[in-house]
Parts: structure tokens; sequence; C-alpha cells
């Protein structure tokens, strides 16, 4: 876990911290959260149960890390990264950053900035040569901010 964020919200200090996900969270908002972000789905607590123990099971190479609002216990912010191991760069490693969301509430206390900077440090230790993620042209001067630059395009396909 990492250090406390202290916000102010009209007089009365709010204090944050952030953590890997833990299995209880999905009865302290954070399905809902994610829901602020795109489609969640009706997922039940077996589903995210299941989910949550093979997430788990990849270790550090996948971890989704959440912001919590100490004195209610609801999550705030949210973001997850995916370590991908390559043969280039000397058997490198490149980090995938996703699901970055701030709960609509708490936006404008830069705790997107603190969860993008946890997942960065994360890949910076676990030996990542670069950082990548996609994003909306809204979006694309926040992570500015955060110390990514633009390279490129962003293509997919859905299913």
């Amino acid at each position: 876990m990492a250090d406390a964020s202290k916000s102010d919200n009209g007089g009365e200090k709010q204090t944050f911290k952030i953590r890997k996900l833990e299995i209880s969270d999905k009865r302290k908002g954070y399905m809902e959260l994610l829901g602020q972000l795109t489609v969640t789905g009706s997922v039940t607590d077996d589903e995210f149960d299941q989910r949550f123990e093979e997430i788990s099971s990849h270790g550090d190479d996948h971890l989704i890390c959440v912001m919590e609002e100490e004195s209610s216990g609801r999550i705030a912010a949210t973001g997850s990264v995916m370590i991908e191991k390559k043969f280039l760069r000397n058997c490198g490693k490149v980090g995938h950053v996703e699901d970055v969301v701030v709960d609509s509430v708490f936006r404008g206390k830069h705790l997107g900035k603190k969860v993008v900077e946890f997942l960065m440090d994360h890949c910076r230790a676990m030996g990542c040569y670069k950082v990548i993620l996609d994003c909306s042209v809204e979006k694309k001067v926040f992570y500015e901010k955060c110390g990514l630059v633009n390279k490129g395009i962003q293509m997919s396909k859905y299913f």
C-alpha cells in the first residue's frame, strides 16, 4: 500500500489510500466505478470472485490498483496494468495500462494522476522498458501531464 493522499472537501479532509484490488472491493463500489468508464454488465459475486482469483494467479504481471476513501471505504479511483513479456529488446517487458477511472464525485483531486504514477512505478519496478496505453482524444492532455507522449494511433476490432 502506498502513502495516503489528503484532499479538502469543503472544509472536510478526505484521506485516500492506494493499494492493490482486494476481493472485498466489489462491495465497496468497484464495479459501479468501472461502470463510469464503460459497460460492465451484470457481474455476480461468484463471477467477480472467480475473475479476481484468475487475475491474482498472474501475480505482479497483472496488477489492479484502487484508491479507497478511508472514512467511507468507497473505491474512488482505479487502474490496471498488464506486463507483456517480449523477445524484443533483450527479452524486455512492456506495461499496458488500462481501465483508469476516477469516480465523478472525487474528480479534480489528482487521484487519476496518482493511480497512473502508481502503475508506472510498478512497471519500472518490474523492469519494463516502456509503458503504453490507449485513450480518447479528450484524455490526451491528462496523460501528457502524467508524462506520456502521443506515439501513434490506436486500432481495434470488437467481437
